[in-house]
C-alpha cells in the first residue's frame, strides 16, 4: 500500500514509528487522520452557529447597517430599517445562514488549525515559515476587504435604488438583502488576497517579477474589469472602491516582488562567483 508523510505524531504513533522510522504512515492512517481533523473542524463550526443563533438579534442589527444608512425615499417606511419577508421558511433560514457564517468566522482558528496540522508534515521547512506568515496576514487582508465592502455598501444600494421611478417602493426581502451583502463582503475579501498570492507564488519561484511587469498594464485593466464584473450592484462607486486598493496592493506585491528576485539574483551570482574561485583555485596553484 502507498505510503505517505505523517501528519501529527500520537502515543500510538510513537509505537508505529518503530516499526517504520522514517515517520511515515499508511494510506488508512492518512485517510483516519483526515477523518479526525474534520470532525473536530466541524465541532468547533457547530458550537459557533449555536452561539450564532443566540446572538442573532446583535448580528442581524449590525448586518442591516448599510440599509438603515440609506435615504429615507429608498425604504419601505420612513425613518425605520424594514425589510419584508415573502416566505413562511425565510425568516428561519436567514437565521440559520447568518448563524453560519459567524459560526465559521468565530470557528476560524480551529478550523485553520485543523488544516495547517494535516498538512504541514508534507511541506519543507522554508514552506513552512512561508504558508503560516501568508496565513497569518490573510485574515486581516479578507478582513479589510469585508470591512471595506460593509462602509461602501450603502452608497451601491443608494445609487441602484435611484434609478427607479418615484412611484416605486422598494420591497427587499430578508434573503434578498442577506445574500446581496454576503456576495459583497466575500467578493471584495477574496479580491484582497489576490496580491498576497502573487508574493506568495514569487516567494516559491512560481511568478518572477519581470513576467509581472511585462503584463502589468493588462493586470490593471484586468482588475477593473473583474472589478465592473464581480461586483453585485455594478456601480461605479463600489466598482471604483474594489478596483483602487486592488491596484495599490498590486503595486505593492510588485515592490516586495522586485526586491525579493534582486536579492535572489544577487545570492546566485554570490554562489557562482565562490564556486568559480574554487574551481579556478586549484588550477591557479598548478605549477607550470
Amino acid at each position: 500500500m502507498a505510503l505517505l508523510k505523517r501528519s501529527s505524531p500520537s502515543d500510538k504513533d510513537q509505537v508505529a514509528a518503530a516499526a517504520d522510522p522514517e515517520g511515515r504512515m499508511s494510506l488508512m492512517d492518512h485517510l483516519r487522520e483526515l477523518r479526525n481533523r474534520l470532525v473536530k473542524a466541524i465541532l468547533g463550526l457547530a458550537a459557533g452557529t449555536i452561539v450564532g443563533f443566540v446572538f442573532f438579534d446583535r448580528l442581524w442589527d449590525f448586518l442591516i447597517g448599510p440599509y438603515c444608512r440609506l435615504p429615507a425615499a429608498y425604504k419601505l417606511k420612513a425613518g425605520e430599517c424594514t425589510l419584508v419577508q415573502q416566505s413562511v421558511f425565510e425568516g428561519f433560514m436567514v437565521n440559520l445562514q447568518v448563524a453560519l457564517i459567524f459560526g465559521a468566522v468565530v470557528a476560524a482558528p480551529i478550523w485553520l488549525y485543523q488544516l495547517w496540522a494535516f498538512v504541514t508534515p508534507g511541506l519543507y521547512r522554508n514552506e513552512r515559515r512561508y504558508s503560516l506568515s501568508f496565513l497569518a496576514l490573510s485574515v486581516p487582508l479578507f478582513a479589510a476587504g469585508a470591512g471595506l465592502a460593509y462602509i461602501t455598501m450603502d452608497k451601491g444600494l443608494s445609487l441602484l435604488f435611484g434609478f427607479a421611478p418615484d412611484n416605486v417602493i422598494q420591497l427587499i426581502s430578508m434573503d434578498q438583502y442577506v445574500g446581496f451583502l454576503m456576495a459583497m463582503l466575500v467578493i471584495f475579501g477574496l479580491s484582497f488576497e489576490l496580491p498576497l498570492l502573487m508574493v506568495f507564488l514569487n516567494m516559491i519561484g512560481v511568478l518572477p517579477f519581470s513576467l509581472v511587469k511585462k503584463h502589468q498594464r493588462m493586470v490593471i485593466f484586468l482588475m477593473f474589469v473583474f472589478a465592473a464584473v464581480a461586483t453585485p450592484s455594478q456601480d461605479p462607486i463600489t466598482m471604483l472602491a474594489l478596483a483602487l486598493p486592488m491596484v495599490g496592493m498590486f503595486l505593492l506585491a510588485e515592490v516586495i516582488m522586485y526586491f525579493h528576485d534582486r536579492r535572489k539574483a544577487e545570492v546566485e551570482e554570490r554562489h557562482q562567483q565562490e564556486l568559480e574561485e574554487e574551481l579556478d583555485g586549484p588550477a591557479a596553484r598548478t605549477p607550470e
